[in-house]
C-alpha cells in the first residue's frame, strides 16, 4: 500500500502522521496563529521534527459555518505558505486542503505533493481533471453540502452503506481518468451528528473493502470535546484515545494538530503488529 509523492514512494502499510497547519484567521483550533514567515517556519519545523510524514496546509476553514473565502484569496494565502515552507524544508511533503481546482493547480505548481479535498470533487467539477493532469495523490473525503450547510444534511438510512456507495462512485470516476493514488477520509464531523461520527468510527474497518488507505482526521474535533464537556484546547487526551481506536480500525494516516502524541500512538500500535 504505497503512494507516489513527487517520485518518492511512501509505504502506508506502516501508519503515518499528517500534521495540520491552517493559514486562516478562523480555523476552529489554530486559526490566526501562523501569519508570517517566522510563525509558518516555526510551526512547519515542529511538525516535521516531531515525525510527521506529511504537512497539511489549509487556507479556507472548513469548520461548520465557516466564513466564505474567495478563490483568489485562498490562493493568495496558500501559495506563499508553500513557498516559505519549501524554501526552508525542500524535502517536505505538503498536502493542500482545498476543494477548488484552481487552488489545487496553483499549489501543485508551487511544489505541493498531495491534494486533500473535503468534497471529493463535489464542489468543483474540474478537480478530478487537475488531479489526473498532475498525477498527485488525492485524498477524497465524505461530505454532503458545503461547510456552510453540511450540518443540516445528516439524514441517512444507513450511513456506512451510503458512504461506501459515495466512495465507490468517486473511486470509479478517478480510476477512469487514470488517477492512481487515492486515499479515503470518512469525514468525521462533516454532515454527521456526534452519534453518527462514533458509528463510523466503530465500523471504520468496513471501508477496507475498497482496498485503499484510510485517513482519520479526528484531532480535537467536537465529537471529542462535546462528548467530554470540555473545549478543543482540552481535547488532546481524548484525541489520543480516538486516534488509537482509529489505528485499530485500519487507519493508515492520522491527520492531527499534535504530531508528537500521534507518533507515540503509532509507535505503540506498531508494537502489537510485530
Amino acid at each position: 500500500m504505497k503512494i507516489n509523492c513527487k517520485g518518492q514512494l511512501i509505504d502506508l502499510s506502516i501508519p503515518k502522521v499528517m500534521g495540520v497547519m491552517n493559514v486562516t484567521p478562523d480555523s476552529f483550533f489554530d486559526g490566526g496563529k501562523y501569519k508570517n514567515e517566522y510563525e509558518i517556519v516555526t510551526r512547519a519545523g515542529k511538525i516535521l521534527t516531531e515525525g510527521a510524514t506529511f504537512l497539511d496546509i489549509g487556507a479556507y476553514s472548513s469548520r461548520p459555518g465557516a466564513d466564505f473565502v474567495s478563490e483568489q484569496e485562498e490562493i493568495d494565502r496558500i501559495v506563499p505558505a508553500i513557498e516559505i515552507i519549501l524554501k526552508h524544508f525542500p524535502d517536505a511533503l505538503l498536502s493542500i486542503d482545498t476543494f477548488r481546482a484552481e487552488v489545487a493547480k496553483a499549489s501543485i505548481e508551487s511544489g505541493a505533493a498531495i491534494i486533500n479535498d473535503i468534497a471529493a470533487g463535489g464542489l468543483d467539477d474540474k478537480m478530478f481533471d487537475v488531479i489526473a493532469k498532475y498525477n498527485v495523490p488525492y485524498i477524497m473525503m465524505h461530505m454532503r453540502g458545503n461547510p456552510q450547510t453540511m450540518q443540516t444534511m445528516t439524514d441517512y438510512e444507513d450511513i456506512i452503506k451510503e458512504m461506501l456507495f459515495y466512495f465507490s462512485e468517486k473511486v470509479a470516476k478517478a480510476r477512469s481518468l487514470g488517477i492512481n493514488d487515492l486515499i479515503l477520509d470518512p469525514g468525521f464531523g462533516f454532515a454527521k451528528t456526534t452519534a453518527q461520527n462514533y458509528e463510523v468510527l466503530q465500523k471504520m474497518e468496513l471501508f477496507n473493502v475498497l482496498e485503499l488507505p484510510v485517513l482519520a482526521g479526528i484531532s480535537r474535533k467536537s465529537m471529542i470535546y462535546k462528548t467530554l464537556n470540555i473545549t478543543a484546547q482540552e481535547a488532546l487526551n481524548g484525541t489520543t484515545v480516538i486516534n488509537t481506536i482509529a489505528l485499530t480500525k485500519g487507519a493508515k494516516i492520522l491527520r492531527v494538530h499534535d504530531v508528537k502524541e500521534a507518533m507515540e500512538c503509532v509507535t505503540l500500535f506498531n508494537k502489537m503488529s510485530l
